[in-house]
């Protein structure tokens, strides 16, 4: 678990000093029980992860459909095949 962590009493008491640690750049853990149950985050490092939310990658299918629609058909190769024996 992340050294920055309070118990959910403790973020109550000293929200302050919650708020003022993740302005700081350190995403502040609240648990509840023991168990991490939220995350405070300044607003730049929550938008950031916005921005990232949303920068979503094209599907395979949208990539297929930016390749060249060339109508031209391939050359053909005239090549020897090699004999066989079965």
């Amino acid at each position: 678990m992340p050294t920055s962590t309070w118990s959910l009493q403790d973020a109550k008491n000293r929200f302050s000093a919650v708020v003022d640690a993740a302005l700081l750049g350190q995403p502040q853990w609240v648990t509840r029980r023991g168990k991490p149950v939220s995350v405070i985050l300044s607003v730049e490092a929550y938008e950031r992860l916005r921005q990232c939310e949303q920068a979503t990658a094209p599907s395979f299918s949208a990539l297929l459909l930016q390749l060249p629609q060339d109508d031209q058909a391939f050359e053909r190769l005239s090549v020897q095949q090699r004999d066989v024996e079965l």
